[in-house]
């Protein structure tokens, strides 16, 4: 019995049609052709070749040629694919710490003068609920007596002075 050896990356090897060449080097040979013999038909002076048709027709089989001949194993057309995505990304970086997104606004607030620096205490509030179960916590977070923390041990409530 007969065995042969596959490769791990079946994905990679690629079908030559004829010759050496694949099916899209094939198709990019063919593209010459078909955009110069719409060129033939359509541009002014139909069904004749003027000097601009022959450089346009001559322009356009150098740059697919071109882009049909293969450098390590890929075809030129596919390293001008990579380069145009790699050169047309984004550029703004959106995970930047610098800026001011959800953060606080501290902005009315004045300096203090090193003189006048003073330390506030902080006063936990106990607030009279007997019912664990039906705690208001929109009427906490609107209030303006108290100020809401949530810290790693839970809810802090500290009253504003």
């Amino acid at each position: 019995m007969r065995t042969t050896v596959i490769p791990a990356q079946i994905t990679t090897v690629e079908d030559t049609i004829a010759g050496n060449l694949t099916l899209t080097q094939i198709l990019l040979l063919l593209s010459p052709v078909l955009i110069t013999t719409g060129s033939y038909v359509i541009l002014p002076e139909q069904m004749t070749f003027p000097v601009y048709k022959i450089v346009f027709t001559t322009l356009v089989s150098l740059f697919f040629v071109v882009m049909s001949v293969r450098i390590k194993g890929k075809l030129i057309a596919n390293w001008t694919v990579i380069l145009l995505a790699y050169f047309s990304r984004p550029k703004l970086y959106l995970f930047d710490k610098n800026t001011n997104f959800l953060r606080e606004n501290i902005s009315n607030i004045k300096p203090i003068k090193h003189s006048q620096v003073t330390v506030a205490k902080i006063k936990e509030i106990k607030l009279e609920n007997n019912d664990d179960n039906n705690f208001d916590f929109q009427t906490v977070a609107r209030s303006t007596e108290v100020n809401l923390r949530f810290t790693k041990k839970g809810l802090l409530l500290i009253k504003n002075l």
